[in-house]
């Protein structure tokens, strides 16, 4: 190593090209020694035990010997050109062989990208506004109807009067197709397209256009015809598209009735009495929006780092950002998901603005990884312990063979180890930041998402 020699090529914004020449001799010493190593332990037949000849073994095993000295010439020199400079790799370096002949030196070039100067912007200085929102009594009774609403049942009607919205109606049917050159412009029933004692409920979901709709104000024993027309999209290719009548004919009427919301009512979901359930609903709700006005509050925080953030990024991490999103794009468009604010832009546009995106997220990266390095922020051993235990509760049943797969796979636990890092180095900021609150409305509590930086 001593003897090795380092030339610098180029240098070029945060790129950076050494070229390395390792000496023959030192090469044939790591070599020699790698042999003798393995003469002590070979089995070759014929020979005993750690008396088998140099030249033999060289013989037998050089080629596969010189490759991993080679490699490890190259591995360790790497290292030693990075660590003596004082480098910070962006990326993995790239290592390109010029010369590896036998008996010959070992030449070859290293090229990196070394992440930049991150000068740390002055928190203090950083001023937010917080929306923050407390649950009212209007957001509870909400809650509450709505938690009756899906405990409801459904009740005969026994006074006479026609079917209104949200009534449910027991109905038979019976669809036809409809053309113009059959007898009274109607085809023959079709399949899939007659019912007995259906509940159909007037505005639900699941019927097609105009169905359920046709029954608004009909009458028990009463008899109509309702036109409708088939979507487009419908599942039956051979309905596709068509219109269609139906003979429908109301048997019965029932209403929805939701049930009181009162101690005994609590007690079914499991709860004390009716003041824990609403306790309950509170303490959901105010845990919702104390989440969306923290989004609200780290967007903002963001933007405010991303005018400060202005220095060079590694031109190499900034394109396996944009790959990364362009597949996703990609795929989206694909499958038919193309955002709204895409659509009608040629994809050189596109390729442009996430581009633009993966850049400010790199930026943005480095700055929080920065931030985190100098003022010794970590992720505890606890926090990781905590967040594989989440995610394991996701699949219930599964959780074992959840934490199992952590434990085999630790890339998958650096994959918790981002978000918990960026979050905590968000706080870090946060309480140096002078972050104001204003309360408002819980329909004004804006639930824009931050952009996730780590």
């Amino acid at each position: 190593m001593a003897t090795m020699q380092v030339t610098e090529q180029a240098a070029e914004g945060l790129k950076r090209t050494f070229s390395v020449v390792v000496p023959a001799a030192d090469i044939a010493v790591a070599r020699d020694k790698r042999l003798a190593n393995l003469a002590k332990e070979a089995r070759i037949p014929g020979f005993r035990p750690g008396k088998v000849p140099a030249s033999v073994v060289k013989q037998r095993y050089g080629s596969a010997i010189m490759g991993e000295v080679l490699d490890e010439q190259v591995q360790a020199v790497t290292r030693t050109v990075i660590e003596e400079r004082g480098l910070r790799p962006a990326v993995q370096p790239k290592i390109e062989l010029v010369n590896f002949a036998d008996n010959a030196d070992l030449e070859f070039t290293i090229e990196l990208e070394q992440l930049p100067e991150i000068p740390l912007p002055d928190f203090s200085a950083i001023a937010l506004e917080k929306p923050v929102t407390k649950v009212g009594d209007e957001e509870i009774t909400k809650a509450l109807e709505g938690i009756a609403s899906r405990s409801r049942t459904m009740e005969d009607v026994t006074e006479s009067r026609a079917a209104q919205q949200g009534d449910v109606v027991v109905t038979d049917f019976e669809g036809r197709l409809v053309d113009e050159s059959a007898e009274g412009g109607l085809a023959e029933p079709f399949q899939g397209g007659t019912g007995t004692d259906m509940n159909v409920e007037i505005g639900g979901a699941g019927f097609i256009p105009g169905f359920a709709e046709g029954l608004l104000g009909i009458n028990v024993g009463e008899t109509r015809d309702v036109r409708v027309t088939f979507p487009a999209e419908y599942g039956a290719a051979e309905l596709a598209g068509k219109g269609a009548v139906f003979k429908l004919t109301a048997k019965g009427l029932k209403k929805p009735v939701d049930p009181a919301v009162d101690d005994e009512f609590a007690k079914k979901l499991g709860l004390a009495d009716v003041a824990e359930l609403k306790t309950r609903i509170t303490e959901s709700l105010q845990q919702e929006y104390d989440q969306i006005s923290r989004l609200n509050v780290k967007r903002k925080l963001l933007d405010a780092l991303s005018t400060q953030a202005t220095f060079e990024v590694p031109a190499s991490m900034v394109e396996a950002e944009f790959t990364q999103i362009w597949q996703r794009i990609e795929a989206d468009q694909k499958a038919g998901k193309q955002d709204d604010e895409d659509k009608g832009k040629d994809e050189d546009t596109l390729k442009s603005e996430y581009r633009a995106i993966a850049e400010r997220r790199i930026r943005l990266g480095l700055l929080l990884s920065e931030i985190g390095r100098t003022n010794n922020i970590q992720v505890t051993n606890e926090e990781l312990t905590t967040a594989m235990r989440g995610e394991a509760q996701r699949y219930p049943g599964q959780e074992k063979q959840v934490l199992e797969f952590f434990q085999k796979n630790p890339q998958a636990i650096e994959n918790l180890r981002a978000p918990i890092f960026e979050e905590k180095v968000v706080d870090f900021m946060l309480e140096l930041a002078q972050v104001t609150e204003k309360e408002v409305p819980a329909g004004e509590l804006s639930a824009e998402p931050a952009e996730a930086a780590a």
